[in-house]
Formats: C-alpha cells, structure tokens, sequence
C-alpha cells in the first residue's frame, strides 16, 4: 500500500472512531472529529500531513500525491 492510500484510509478510520466515539462516550468526542477534518482541510492546501510523516518515517514507500 502506499503512502497516500495509507493516509486516506487511516483518516477514515479516524473518523469512524471518533464518530463511535461521539456516539457511545461522550457528545463532546466530535470535537476529535472536527479536528480531523481541520487537519484534512489544511493538508488540502498547504501539503503537510502529520500522519503522512510518521508513516514515511516508518518505511511506507511514497505514492504520487505525498
């Protein structure tokens, strides 16, 4: 798999989580998900992706959009 399949599938598993999470826990849970899609919105723009550095530093080999 590469890196950027990796990070797409990784934040839609984040985002089920924190969308249980909301669900089962506690309402305030979807604060976990706003901040998903913030940090989704701004990879959109500026490139960066926390997620997308930790698993290049674990050896995903990189695909065409990171």
């Amino acid at each position: 798999m590469t890196l950027d399949r990796l990070v797409l599938a990784f934040a839609g598993l984040m985002i089920f989580l924190s969308v249980a999470l909301t669900v089962w826990v506690s309402p305030y849970f979807v604060w976990f998900t706003v901040f998903i899609g913030a940090n989704m919105l701004q990879s959109a723009f500026t490139g960066f992706c926390p997620a997308a550095v930790i698993f290049r530093k674990l050896g995903v080999k990189p695909g065409p959009a990171f």
